[in-house]
This record gives C-alpha cells, sequence and structure tokens, in this order.
C-alpha cells in the first residue's frame, strides 16, 4: 500500500536525497508458524481479529535502536497536530506500527509502544493510511524537504487557523477577479486582509480553534 506514496511527489523526493529514510516491513516475517499467522481471535468474544503479540514484539525488539521512538497509529490515540508532528520530525528514529481488524493486543500496547496517535475522529480498515498521513506530516518539518518554508508558516493550523484564499494567475478568468489588495504589491494590507480573511474562513468552519 505505501511503495506508491514513498516514491512520489515531495516524500519520494526527499527519500531520493536522504533527507528522511523509510522502510517498510512486513509483520508476517516475524511469525514462527508455517502460516504466518500474525492475527488471532479476541478472548472474550466479540468480532473481528487482534495482531498477536509474539511476532510484533519480535519486530519491534530487532528493529527498534536506543532513544527511538515507539508509534502505534489508533483511532483512539492523541490527535496529530502540527506541533506532535514537528516533535517528531526532529526524532532520529521512528517505528510506526499500523494497527488493522480490531487493533492490537493490548500487552503490546503495555510494553513496546510509546506514543499512541490517532489521524482524525473515525475508523480506517487499517492504519496504513494513518502511517502515510504521519509520514507525510512530520516530513513537511524536516529542514529541505519544501522548497519555500514560507508555505510552513501560511497554512491553515499553524497559528491556529485555517488558510485564507489563494489566487493565481489569470487575474481575470470567467467574469472572476483577483481581488484588488492582492494585486497592490502593499505588503501590509496584503497580510492584513490575509489575516482578516483567514479569521473569517475559521469563525464559519472551525469556530472551536478560535477559543
Amino acid at each position: 500500500m505505501l511503495d506508491g506514496f514513498l516514491a512520489e511527489s515531495i516524500v519520494g523526493r526527499a527519500r531520493e536525497s536522504g533527507l528522511i529514510g523509510i522502510t517498510v516491513h512486513n509483520l508476517r516475517d516475524w511469525t514462527t508458524d508455517k502460516h504466518h499467522t500474525a492475527d488471532d481471535r479476541p478472548f472474550g468474544g466479540g468480532a473481528g481479529m487482534l495482531l498477536k503479540p509474539e511476532p510484533v514484539f519480535a519486530a519491534i525488539e530487532q528493529l527498534q535502536s536506543p532513544g527511538c521512538r515507539r508509534i502505534y497509529l489508533t483511532p483512539d490515540g492523541v490527535p496529530l497536530s502540527p506541533a506532535v508532528a514537528k516533535e517528531l520530525s526532529g526524532l532520529e528514529h521512528l517505528i510506526l506500527l499500523s494497527g488493522h481488524y480490531e487493533g492490537i493486543d493490548q500487552r503490546i500496547r503495555d510494553s513496546v509502544i510509546d506514543q499512541e496517535i490517532s489521524i482524525g475522529d473515525y475508523v480506517l480498515t487499517n492504519g496504513t493510511l494513518a502511517a502515510a498521513v504521519l509520514v507525510d506530516a512530520l516530513s513537511r518539518f524536516i529542514p529541505g524537504v519544501l522548497g519555500e518554508e514560507k508555505s510552513l508558516t501560511h497554512e491553515s493550523f499553524t497559528g491556529k487557523l485555517l488558510d485564507f484564499p489563494q489566487y493565481t494567475r489569470p487575474a481575470e478568468f470567467r467574469g472572476m477577479s483577483v481581488p484588488d489588495v492582492l494585486l497592490s504589491g502593499n505588503h501590509a494590507e496584503i497580510e492584513k486582509w490575509r489575516r482578516d480573511h483567514a479569521l473569517e474562513k475559521t469563525r464559519q468552519v472551525r469556530p472551536d480553534l478560535l477559543k
């Protein structure tokens, strides 16, 4: 699932240039039975399957390094935010465990996981997509990954506000015009216009951020 994403666009270029290193591992490589079983039914009954502790413990214990951060992607984790992504971008080594099915055995969470992160209040078929989102979010904070560093400060959520409207050429398109202030060259007025519109967008769409 990750091969295409990790080879394309900004993340792909960051890997090619050596700014970030990413290796994908298959938990079945650490199973010991002939069927390479990585999951089993939960004790106490219930729907779905859980990842077994044996292959996860073995994988993490083999792959971890001193001081690495072991992260589990799960809907009941701490919400991902720019602050969390920025902190993680400064760490040398991360291990991301993607949950599948109904999740993982609790003993994994209790013993070999340092941090649990959620990318939103919804459930996916597995945590691989969540891991990809986390990789993308934190890679933006690694120096050199983004060509234009201003894009880190002029975007949604960085300053607790949603982004302001953006326009590009042509200035006139199908009877729709770019606001005059953006063509004025007056940087102070442009910044004020952007701030006002960011506030208004946040007030309309995410008023909770203004609290």
